[in-house]
């Protein structure tokens, strides 16, 4: 199996969501993982399992990676606009065209109102693709209607969660221990913080009064375009509020096991995101898969994950709703437990064993008619 796409020790989404499917499907096939890391500029493989780089703008780039991922049985590409060169990310195109071997596009956005460049874009990928993964039936249906895509390829697998154990809500022990509302992820404009921060300006008569833990490093191309502007808002908006007490911001890197730690710690996760086109969400899909009570706002991803009863949905930029939502599971521990036992009922089939079975399955597809043909 071939991988393109970021990889650590890139730090985003994407490079995360490639090392945790790469690592499952290896161990659970048995077959051997080589990835092709997209990369801004020529940089030195990041491991042994690291072959080669797909450098944005470097001319035959495209064409060497196909040569290398032709060498295995098929090539697994994560797609996303900003992660490849050219115009709407569109030097991905010459790789895919250049693959012998199938090739499996999952895409991480769909957006409902693209740019002709970025329709193009997607719809060019998918017409190379031998097989193409939404994480989510939003993304599969803004295909049917907004794209030249044959749907006949598309297959909808989950974004993975890790195994971990859960942390149910359960009767505090103590009723003078402060309760812990989360948000993790790499913090970027976007992100919708500063929504999460004025809801617990609403939050202060409840007592004890609740935290806000905002964990995560800035996204580094948003750092390496304005700094950390955006934390330094955030921070300064809680000093405004007088919130220094209840919101805290820890910006250091997380292992996965301390990060499993916080998240188990945490008696709410609030995912109070501004996009409204976001069809994927690992941090979502990681606080269900840890039966935590989750207020989300609107965005397709926390629709479809949240709709048997695992969280609150809110509507975007309104810190009243989200103030509402959180005194809601914060006061009534009956609701918050009832939603930590309906994302009992939604773990299975978002854990990354299942669905890297999907994954190998769709695969052993492609591979066997390939050799039918």
């Amino acid at each position: 199996m071939g991988f393109v796409s970021s990889y650590p020790p890139t730090v985003c989404g994407l490079a995360t969501f490639t090392s945790s499917l790469r690592r499952e499907l290896v161990a659970a096939g048995g077959a051997r993982g080589s990835v092709i890391q997209a990369v801004d500029a020529p940089s030195a493989p990041a491991g042994d399992e690291v072959i080669g780089s797909l450098v944005a703008g470097e001319p035959g780039s495209g064409l060497r990676a196909a040569a290398q991922l032709n060498q295995g049985d098929i090539a697994i590409v994560q797609h996303e606009y900003g992660i490849y060169g050219g115009i709407d990310g569109d030097e991905i195109l010459p790789l895919l065209a250049a693959l012998t071997v199938p090739s499996i596009v999952v895409l991480h956005t769909v957006l409902s109102e693209p740019t002709p460049g970025q329709r193009a874009v997607l719809e060019m990928v998918a017409g190379l693709a031998g097989a193409v993964v939404t994480m989510g039936t939003t993304a599969r249906d803004r295909l049917a209607t907004g794209y030249a895509v044959d749907m006949a390829k598309v297959s909808v697998i989950p974004h993975g969660a890790p195994v971990v154990k859960a942390a149910p809500v359960r009767p505090r022990a103590d009723a003078t221990t402060r309760p812990t509302v989360l948000t993790w992820g790499l913090l970027g404009p976007g992100k919708g913080i500063e929504w999460g921060v004025e809801a617990m300006a609403l939050l202060r008569d409840l007592s004890p009064a609740p935290r806000y833990l905002v964990a995560g490093r800035t996204h580094p191309k948003v750092l390496a375009y304005e700094g950390d502007v955006y934390r330094q808002r955030l921070i300064e908006r809680t000093r405004q509020l007088g919130l220094d007490d209840a919101v805290t911001f820890d910006s250091r890197y997380l292992t996965t096991t301390e990060l499993n730690a916080m998240v188990a710690a945490a008696d709410i996760v609030l995912l109070p995101y501004d996009s409204t086109d976001q069809v994927t969400s690992g941090v979502l899909s990681e606080a269900v898969a840890a039966s935590k009570p989750v207020v989300a706002t609107r965005f397709p991803h926390a629709v479809e994950l949240l709709s048997g009863g695992a969280g609150l949905l809110v509507p975007h930029r309104d810190p009243t709703a989200t103030a509402t939502a959180l005194r809601t599971l914060l006061t009534r521990r009956d609701i918050a437990e009832d939603m930590s036992r309906a994302a009992v009922t939604t773990t299975p089939g978002v854990l990354w064993p299942a669905v890297a079975q999907r994954y190998l399955a769709l695969a052993d597809q492609l591979v066997r008619a390939r050799v039918g043909a």
